[in-house]
């Protein structure tokens, strides 16, 4: 009887640990004709019930061992744009063929470097309004950093209630460009959670951000330096700018430098500010004559160049001065609303929108009706988003003080968020440097740069990649993952 009985109890203990809501299961991914090395799970998440406000979430469990392995929640930027941005082009457990007709389902192979190979991992689309996520009160639209923190930390606690059995794996944040502000003031809301004893707890350890927006003095002023170091601007423009606006290149002085501003302005305006090895296309002639292999010798054609198997999506981005008044008046438009006032376009997005909105797929992975949800877009153009949150620094200062783990890795080809930015706001804050300059390797080469300061802070470069450097460095970004998660130097 004791026996039956212990046995009763280890089952009951089985069904209440082992608990993933099963209606969120995905059982089939279309495009794909093969085993999923892992399971998937996908929903919505409702975080205030008064405005039906709901955020959608896309869970793939870790390929390793997922109830040991980390959890980590993915946030892409914009502001407005959807983390599935991640999912599909950057670390996520496919590659993407795009078709040669559109109205064709693209196809799906698996990614060899997807960042689920050594951890579980949720793509947030947040806030609502972005992605797939909604809510049916519209004033959910007008929103900024606290609120959007405040409502991806309810976004967990759920989380965790509907899949209790990750609740004791290591928490990670993780996110890039505009992320450099979500992420932040996410995990601060984490830690006053915790610090206020909500439950669930979480165990939340640290965070990654990469390319991230951060400090608008710090970022605004790294574009005119980064600029003559890559050659983009020349020495007699670099010292009279440098001259007129006295190292203030964020807000211009006096007519001078903004006339010298405008120099620089003009400089830079043809080229992919996301990486700038990459051509930039305005239109479909130019695409052409950028592209054909006839024109350019065979070294030039190597520049950028990925090890991702697919091709990846060519990012677009007019001119960079016009974001920084925008900025300053405190409402930061998404980038669709950016860049419809520079006549360029941001990003080539044809593949996600093809997936992502066709009929199997959206039913697949559990995705809002289309009364509720229309379309996905990769960046919405309905947020009204105010800057609230201030400085990213002293929230960095903050966290890192209580013995999280933060590491900020760069792209060292990006001229919309440049590394120099990245490097000086941390060397700022004034940490002790434990781990001097030096490179970091892949397969016995230079992959980039790393400087380690007290208090678990890491600054990294990686050699060669944009704005988005998975979808740049695949295999380099699941090494820097790997070892940030389990806690070891590169």
């Amino acid at each position: 009887m004791f026996y039956y009985l212990v046995l009763l109890i280890i089952s009951l203990s089985f069904v209440l640990i082992q608990s993933a809501p099963e209606r969120a299961l995905i059982k089939q991914v279309p495009g794909f004709n093969g085993k999923i090395p892992s399971k998937h799970y996908a929903g919505y998440v409702t975080v205030d019930k008064g405005h039906g406000r709901n955020l959608y979430y896309y869970f793939v469990e870790s390929e390793g061992t997922p109830s040991k392995d980390p959890v980590v929640l993915w946030l892409n930027g914009g502001p407005g744009c959807s983390s599935l941005d991640g999912f599909v082009y950057e670390h996520g457990p496919f590659n993407f063929e795009k078709p040669k007709k559109k109205g064709i389902l693209p196809k799906l192979q698996l990614n060899p470097y997807s960042w689920s190979k050594v951890s579980n991992i949720i793509y947030l689309d947040s806030p609502s309004g972005v992605g797939f996520s909604y809510s049916k009160n519209q004033n959910d639209y007008k929103t900024g950093d606290l609120k959007t923190a405040s409502d991806s930390h309810a976004f967990l606690l759920k989380w965790f209630k509907l899949y209790p059995e990750f609740l004791s794996n290591p928490l990670f944040i993780a996110g890039e460009s505009f992320a450099g502000v979500y992420v932040p003031t996410l995990a601060r809301e984490i830690v006053k959670g915790i610090d206020a004893g909500a439950k669930p707890k979480l165990n939340f350890k640290g965070y990654m951000i990469g390319n991230g927006v951060t400090d608008e003095e710090f970022d605004g002023n790294a574009i005119v330096p980064f600029a003559h170091g890559m050659a983009l601007i020349s020495d007699q423009i670099y010292e009279e700018v440098k001259k007129q606006c006295n190292g203030n290149y964020y807000d211009p002085i006096n007519k001078k430098c903004k006339s010298m501003l405008s120099k620089v302005d003009k400089a830079i305006a043809d080229l992919n500010i996301y990486d700038i090895l990459e051509p930039c296309y305005h239109s479909p002639e130019t695409q052409a004559n950028t592209t054909s292999n006839n024109r350019l010798p065979l070294s030039f054609r190597h520049l950028g160049q990925t090890e991702r198997p697919l091709p990846v999506r060519r990012r677009m981005f007019g001119r960079a001065w016009p974001l920084r008044a925008t900025v300053k008046a405190g409402i930061v438009p998404s980038w669709p609303q950016l860049n419809a006032n520079l006549d360029v376009p941001c990003t080539d997005d044809e593949v996600a929108t093809e997936w992502l909105n066709n009929e199997a797929v959206r039913k697949a992975i559990h995705t809002a009706e289309k009364s509720v949800v229309k379309e996905w877009d990769l960046c919405t153009n309905q947020l009204e988003y105010h800057r609230n949150g201030g400085s990213m620094i002293g929230y960095h200062k903050n966290l890192t003080s209580k013995g999280y783990r933060a590491l900020i890795y760069s792209g060292d080809h990006d001229l919309c968020v440049p590394y120099i930015g990245s490097e000086a706001w941390t060397r700022s804050m004034g940490y002790k440097i434990v781990d001097e300059w030096r490179p970091w390797f892949v397969n016995k080469q230079v992959a980039g740069y790393t400087q380690g300061y007290d208090k678990n802070l890491t600054f990294i470069t990686i050699k060669g990649a944009g704005h988005t450097v998975p979808e740049y460095k695949p295999r380099e970004s699941l090494y820097f993952y790997k070892r940030f998660l389990s806690g070891l130097p590169l």
